[in-house]
């Protein structure tokens, strides 16, 4: 290799790299070429909502997920008893039983609780309860927080318990503890998993299609059932995932490299 290329360049020029990038343009050319494309502007506005509406409701999820976790995490890890116990019956129930069957006990259950009570119809949230998102937004929400309350279990027992008796014994506090010393130890430890489980819940969320919101599945499904073309649709749904999906990992990567640093200085 000559001394002028960059190391993410060497890593490209690979010979088995070159030939997997030429068969995927070669398949790119050919799908261009070959395949029925022209029902794409027909349906592009609707496909941009539904990109926009998987983002948000994966970016709100986990967001509202992880800050469920940690607490979750840490009653399992050093609660007491009477949070442990709660703690873990919940990240069981959610992970031992499947996104679909929670979803639609959410909005068949208070999705039809809710319009029996007429103080309920009549206050300001029922414009949005009587929609489909909030109930598939506290589903994958809560998913996401048995998972990753799991997951952060096992990463704030992994923090040496030297360290946090270290800084008792300096006369840190319990918060400045945590703050200081035990989250950020334990987050560093859960980001490679942290960043999977993002990418399964953006596989997850094409089951919110089933409770009538429109998300980019919903809109391919729609593709399907108004022109008859079958394989198009899921082709380029797939391709838009998978989009998502790499730059999910890229950003966890990213994210990894500039923590540990962090930590390190």
């Amino acid at each position: 290799m000559k001394p002028w290329l960059t190391r993410a360049a060497q890593e490209v020029i690979v010979p088995h790299r070159l030939i997997m990038i030429a068969v995927a343009i070669g398949i790119i050319i050919w799908a261009a070429l070959a395949m029925r494309w022209h029902w794409i502007p027909r349906y592009a506005d609707l496909a941009v909502q539904g990109i926009w509406r998987t983002l948000w409701l994966l970016a709100l999820s986990c967001a509202i997920g992880f800050a469920m976790a940690v607490p979750l995490g840490l009653a399992q890890a050093a609660g007491p008893r009477a949070l442990a116990i709660p703690a873990r019956a919940f990240c069981t129930v959610i992970r031992g039983t499947p996104l679909l069957l929670q979803l639609w006990l959410i909005y068949f259950g208070l999705g039809s609780l809710f319009p029996q009570f007429p103080w309920i119809r009549e206050s300001e949230l029922w414009p949005y309860l009587r929609q489909a998102w909030p109930y598939a937004l506290l589903a994958l929400s809560l998913s996401f927080a048995g998972y990753e309350g799991e997951v952060m279990r096992g990463a704030f027992r992994s923090v040496p318990a030297g360290q946090l008796e270290a800084a008792r014994a300096m006369g840190m506090g319990r918060f400045a503890i945590f703050r200081r010393i035990w989250f950020p130890q334990a987050l560093q430890r859960a980001l490679p998993t942290l960043g999977g489980e993002t990418v399964l819940q953006l596989k997850a969320t094409p089951l919110v299609a089933t409770i009538t919101v429109i998300d980019i599945y919903a809109v391919a499904s729609r593709v399907r059932q108004d022109t008859f073309i079958i394989y198009e649709p899921l082709l380029l749904l797939a391709l838009i995932y998978m989009i998502i999906a790499g730059l999910i990992a890229l950003g966890f990567k990213l994210l990894e490299q500039r923590f540990n640093r962090g930590m390190i200085g």
